[in-house]
C-alpha cells in the first residue's frame, strides 16, 4: 500500500492564453485533510495520510512505512502506553483513545489525541487498526503546566518565616533577617530577654520545666507586644523583641513593663519562681553595625544585667566592632577555661558491614539554666566575630585526645569555614598529631558546606595537607547551600554528608527522593562516600539502602551521647 498523494491544486493558463472564467479551487477530500494511519498485519504495512506526514515532517512522497519505522515516531516514554493501546484495541475488537507524543524529524514534539478503531476481515478477526490522530499540543501544554505550578506549589516552602518547634517563635536566623529589615527602614531597638527558673529549688529544676517556661514566656509576650512588634527565640531561653519605629524613651518603658510581666510570670504546676534581665540596645536607620552585632550586644547587655542584680542594661549606641571583638574572645576564653564546653559522640553505621565503624563529635555549651544546648549561636557568633579558631582548635586537640586513647576509634570532626581558611591550623593540627601520636586514619575533618570560607586558597592548603597526612576529609550538610557541587572539584573530599532536611521524610517524599538518587550518584561518579544524617525509622534505612548511602547516623542509629569528662582531660 502507498501514501495518498495530495490532489493537485489548480492553476491558472499561461499568460499566452486566452482567459477564461475563474474556478473555485478544487477542495481536498476529508479523508485526505485527515491525519490518520492504517496498520494491516498482513505484509506488516503502515500507511498514512499526507496530513500526518507533514505534522511528522516527513514529505508524502515517502512510502511504504514499516512498524518499526513508525516507532521512531512515537516519543521513547510513551513507547509503551502507545503499544497497550493498540493492543487493546485489537484484542477487545473495541475502540481504544490514547493521548501520546509524537516526534518530529526535526527533534521536536508534539501531543496528538490518537482514536484507534480495529478493521474486521470478512470472517470476524482483526486484520488491522485505523488511527485517527488529532493535535492536541495547546491543551496538553496547558496541563503540564498546570500540574508543574501545582508540584512547585506543594514542593516550594511557603515561606521563610520558620517557626521555632519549642516555642513558635521566629528563629533566630528569621529573627536576624526582620531586624536588617527594620535597620533599612527607621529608628527603633533590640531587646533580649532571659527567662530561667530562680530562686530557691531551682537547683533541682529539670530541663523540661525551663522549656515549659520558654514556652510559656513567649505566650506572656506575644499578648504583652504590639502588632506591629516582632519576637524570636534566639538563645537557649532567650527571647528577642525587635522595637521597630519605636522611640528610646517609648522603648525603655516598654522593655521595663516586659521584664516585670515576665518575673510575676510562675510556672503553673509548680510556682516556681522565675528570674528575667533584659538588655535593649537602641539603632539609628542604616546604623553600621548590623543585626548580629545589635544581638550580641543586648545579649551581653541582660549579662550585665543579671551580674549587677538589677532588671535592665541599656545601650543607647551599639558597641563599636573592635570593642565587640575583644568582649566576645575574652567570653571564649573564660568558656574555654572554665568548662563551659564538652564534647558529645553520636555514632555512624556503615551499611555495607552493618556495624558502627566511626563517631562524630559534637560541641556543647554548659548553660547554668539547662545543661548541655546545642552551640549553634555560639559558633554563628563566634565565627563572624572571627573568635572562633580557639573553639576549632580545642575540639581538634580533645579529638586527638580521644584517638589516642583509643586507636581503633575513628571520629569526625567539625571544623568552622574561618578556621579552615586561617594558615595557623594546618601547623596546629600537624603538631597534635605529632604530640599524642595518632594514626592520622583516625581522624575525618569535616567541613559545613554552607560555612563561609575567608580564604579559599589556604583552605585548599589545609585539605591537601591532612590528606598528605592521611587525615580523611568531609563535607557537611551537603546540598543545603550554593558551593556544594563546587566544592566537590575544589577540595579533595573523601566523604558527604547529605543535608539532613532531605531524609527525615524520604519515604513520603518523592521529590527528596530523586534528589537524594541524584546527590549519590554525582558523588559514586567523583569517587565520593555518602553519609545520611536524621535516619530515625526503619523505612527510611532500607530506601537508604535501595539508593546506595554507604553511612548512615541518626537517633534510629544512636543518639549523641556525652564523652567522659576524665577522657577528654586526658586523664
Amino acid at each position: 500500500m502507498t501514501v495518498p498523494e495530495e490532489r493537485e491544486r489548480w492553476s491558472p493558463a499561461s499568460p499566452t492564453a486566452l482567459p477564461e472564467p475563474a474556478l473555485p479551487e478544487p477542495r481536498q477530500s476529508a479523508e485526505d485533510r485527515a491525519a490518520w494511519f492504517t496498520y494491516t498485519a498482513t505484509g506488516d504495512q503502515i500507511v498514512w495520510s499526507a496530513a500526518l506526514s507533514a505534522m511528522l515532517g516527513r514529505p508524502p512522497a515517502e512510502k511504504e512505512m514499516t512498524r518499526q519505522i513508525l516507532a521512531r515516531y512515537v516519543h521513547r516514554d510513551d513507547h509503551a502506553k502507545a503499544l497497550g493501546a493498540i493492543t487493546g484495541s485489537w484484542t477487545s475488537r473495541n475502540t481504544v483513545h490514547t493521548t501520546v507524543r509524537l516526534m518530529r524529524t526535526d527533534g521536536g514534539w508534539f501531543d496528538v489525541d490518537c482514536r484507534l478503531e480495529p478493521m474486521m476481515s470478512s470472517d470476524g478477526t482483526v486484520r488491522g487498526i485505523r488511527g485517527t490522530v488529532l493535535d492536541v499540543s495547546a491543551r496538553e501544554r496547558a496541563r503540564r503546566e498546570n500540574a508543574r505550578l501545582t508540584r512547585r506549589g506543594e514542593t516550594v516552602q511557603a515561606s521563610l518565616v520558620e517557626p521555632d518547634p519549642g516555642t513558635g517563635l521566629l528563629t533566630r536566623a528569621r529573627f536576624a533577617d526582620e531586624i536588617d529589615r527594620a535597620l533599612r527602614g527607621a529608628a527603633g531597638a533590640v531587646l533580649v530577654l532571659r527567662v530561667q527558673v530562680d530562686g530557691e529549688g531551682a537547683e533541682g529544676v529539670r530541663p523540661e520545666h525551663n522549656a515549659e517556661l520558654l514556652r510559656g514566656a513567649a505566650r506572656l509576650l506575644e499578648d504583652q507586644v504590639r502588632p506591629e512588634h516582632l519576637l524570636g527565640r534566639v538563645g537557649p531561653t532567650e527571647i528577642g523583641v525587635l522595637l521597630a519605629g519605636a522611640g528610646w524613651n517609648a522603648a525603655h518603658e516598654h522593655a521595663r513593663q516586659l521584664v516585670d510581666a515576665l518575673r510575676a510570670f510562675r510556672l503553673e504546676q509548680d510556682c516556681l519562681t522565675v528570674g528575667a534581665w533584659g538588655g535593649l540596645v537602641r539603632f539609628e536607620r542604616d546604623a553600621e553595625a548590623g543585626s548580629h552585632g545589635l544581638l550580641i550586644d543586648a545579649e551581653q547587655a541582660w549579662r550585665q544585667s543579671r551580674e549587677l542584680g538589677r532588671p535592665l542594661t541599656l545601650v543607647a549606641h551599639p558597641v563599636p566592632v573592635r570593642d565587640r571583638q575583644g568582649s566576645y574572645r575574652s567570653r571564649v576564653a573564660d568558656a574555654l577555661g572554665t568548662d563551659r564546653f564538652t564534647l558529645y559522640s553520636q555514632p555512624i553505621l556503615e551499611l555495607q558491614s552493618n556495624k558502627v565503624t566511626r563517631h562524630e563529635l559534637l560541641l556543647r555549651v554548659i548553660d547554668e539554666a539547662d545543661g548541655p544546648q546545642s552551640p549553634i549561636q555560639v559558633l554563628d557568633t563566634a565565627e563572624r566575630l572571627d573568635a572562633i579558631f580557639d573553639i576549632d582548635l580545642w575540639v581538634v586537640e580533645r579529638a586527638m585526645r580521644l584517638a589516642a586513647d583509643e586507636p581503633g576509634l575513628c571520629l569526625q570532626v567539625n571544623l568552622s569555614g574561618r578556621s579552615v581558611g586561617d594558615p595557623r591550623l594546618t601547623t596546629e593540627v600537624e603538631k597534635l598529631l605529632e604530640r599524642y601520636r595518632v594514626d592520622p586514619a583516625q581522624l575525618t575533618f569535616e567541613i559545613t558546606e554552607t560555612a563561609l570560607i575567608g580564604n579559599l586558597s589556604e583552605a585548599r592548603r589545609f585539605a591537601d595537607r591532612v590528606r598528605d597526612l592521611g587525615c580523611g576529609l568531609a563535607l557537611d550538610d551537603f546540598g543545603s547551600g550554593y558551593a556544594s557541587f563546587r566544592y566537590l572539584r575544589i577540595f579533595p573530599i573523601d566523604l558527604v554528608k547529605i543535608d539532613g532536611e532531605y531524609v527525615v521524610d524520604l519515604v513520603d517524599n518523592p521529590q527528596d527522593q530523586v534528589l537524594v538518587r541524584a546527590l549519590v550518584q554525582v558523588c559514586q561518579a567523583y569517587g565520593i562516600h555518602t553519609v545520611a544524617e536524621f535516619v530515625q525509622d526503619e523505612p527510611t534505612l532500607r530506601m537508604l539502602r535501595e539508593l546506595g548511602v554507604d553511612y548512615v547516623q541518626g537517633y534510629l542509629i544512636g543518639r549523641p551521647s556525652p564523652v567522659s569528662p576524665l577522657r577528654l582531660r586526658g586523664a
